[in-house]
């Protein structure tokens, strides 16, 4: 099992690094270059992401595999998608797993935190996005028991993908 700890402002670089390294090394297959680079450099800057490790709202967990960053999770209480307003809800940003530690119980150890987590600030659901078709993480979160229960779009770059809404009573 992967130790987990949380993270501080001072873990900002390292989160926005792993971040970065991990959406490239999932999405650029499936996307042109012009649209990586734009969303890259626009919505998913390194200066950005260590600004959301600053946000009052923000719960980072860091994963480390025999003491080298392995992946993180990003949970949030500020979204609320409307199908869930009126529930005590937290969501589950990300979870990121370097490539080279995907398959090692990264994944898992980061969704057993965010679900303790969850329990612990008293929320009776956790959500999240995944885009409809990272087939790898859905059956992920399938496995979590959690279920689609709506959509929403999302930018990358210029081109207007999918994202699933899933839920998971917790």
């Amino acid at each position: 099992m992967p130790d987990i700890r949380s993270a501080t402002a001072a873990d900002a670089a390292l989160i926005a690094d792993i971040s970065r390294q991990t959406f490239y090394d999932t999405f650029a297959v499936y996307n042109t270059p012009e649209n990586m680079k734009k969303f890259m450099d626009e919505q998913f800057s390194r200066a950005a992401l260590m600004n959301e490790v600053m946000q009052e709202d923000s719960m980072f967990f860091l994963a480390f595999s025999e003491g080298r960053p392995a992946g993180y999770a990003f949970m949030r209480e500020k979204s609320l998608p409307a199908d869930l307003a009126g529930e005590a809800v937290i969501e589950i940003a990300r979870i990121y797993a370097a490539k080279e530690f995907i398959g090692k119980g990264i994944g898992k150890g980061l969704m057993e935190k965010c679900i303790a987590f969850a329990r612990e600030k008293q929320k009776s659901v956790v959500w999240l996005g995944v885009w409809e078709h990272n087939q790898p993480a859905i059956v992920f979160y399938k496995k979590w028991g959690f279920e689609k229960f709506s959509s929403h779009t999302f930018i990358l770059g210029d081109d207007v993908q999918n994202d699933w809404l899933m839920k998971k009573n917790v």
